[in-house]
């Protein structure tokens, strides 16, 4: 009788283990869909890594090292909280509103939207082109620019991309005009953002916006910089310190696309459920996916 108790108690505590990592996985998996930002991901993954050794020190009975972890995982856990606000916000308004389960659902709506920003950008900047006012237009490809990347970080928007304010902007009349343009998804950040200016030795041609422009994307990866020329008119792509120019309309926007449905194919780091049922047969596989680190071949790529 005392052994048939005891086996009912370990398979109880063993259940109840299960479940306890079952609902950690869960809930980590919901995290990586709402941020669903590649760059994101190693952040979440260190902070996994944090409790797992918290609770292997604790285990262990190591008083101190536990202690320490245990600060370091809430300190963590709101720098998280800071840094992705925005997501956190959406997914609580989500569950308010009783809207969590669309989390899961995968959709075209990105891509639609990409689209009509492109566009909206590119009928912009054309009709900035033919009447020859200068403009400068950094556009973030993947995380947000850190502020200390500008000169001076401009005046904070928070608006909707259309041509009409683009070009109401960079009119020599308003107050914004002598600046650059940040772009991050389908928002207007901010306007008369000051970009540093290359120290590479550029062609007479190129006035002040081109030498922000190359300047900007030397400094930043994950952007890439339109100029618009307010002599000749002439569009040109900044990307990594690189001038691409000059441009037509239709071949910036061909550009773009194809770098924009490139980064947001990089962005995907969580799928919908069915698919991830599919692709992940036990809880070991799910761990490792989870907590897979870079390869000592990528590593050596790198």
């Amino acid at each position: 009788m005392g052994d048939a108790l005891e086996r009912l108690l370990t398979n109880l505590s063993w259940t109840h283990s299960l479940l306890d990592v079952g609902l950690v996985l869960a809930l980590t998996y919901v995290v990586l869909v709402i941020i669903g930002e590649r760059r994101t991901l190693w952040v979440v993954r260190g902070f996994i890594v944090l409790m797992l050794a918290t609770a292997v020190s604790n285990s262990l009975k190591l008083a101190l090292l536990n202690f320490v972890l245990e600060k370091l995982v809430v300190g963590s856990a709101v720098a998280m909280a800071v840094i992705f606000q925005s997501e956190f916000r959406r997914f609580l308004e989500q569950l308010g509103r009783g809207e969590i389960t669309q989390l899961f659902h995968s959709s075209g709506r990105t891509t639609a939207q990409a689209d009509s920003v492109i566009d909206e950008i590119v009928d912009a900047v054309k009709e900035l082109s033919q009447n020859r006012i200068g403009a400068l237009i950094v556009m973030e490809t993947s995380s947000p620019i850190d502020e200390r990347d500008f000169s001076v970080p401009g005046v904070k928007l928070d608006a909707e991309v259309s041509k009409e304010l683009l070009q109401t902007i960079f009119q020599t009349t308003t107050l914004l005009h002598d600046g650059a343009v940040l772009i991050g998804g389908s928002r207007i950040m901010a306007a008369g953002v000051i970009l540093p200016l290359s120290e590479r030795t550029a062609s007479r041609q190129l006035g002040t916006r081109h030498r922000a422009a190359m300047g900007i994307t030397e400094r930043v990866e994950n952007c890439l910089c339109i100029v618009v020329s307010e002599e000749t008119g002439s569009i040109s792509l900044a990307e990594r310190g690189t001038l691409n120019r000059p441009l037509t309309s239709s071949k910036l926007k061909e550009l773009l696309e194809a770098r924009f449905s490139s980064s947001s194919d990089e962005r995907v780091v969580a799928p919908n459920l069915r698919t991830l049922g599919r692709q992940i047969g036990s809880r070991a596989q799910l761990v490792s996916r989870l907590l897979r680190l870079p390869s000592s071949a990528s590593r050596e790529k790198k």
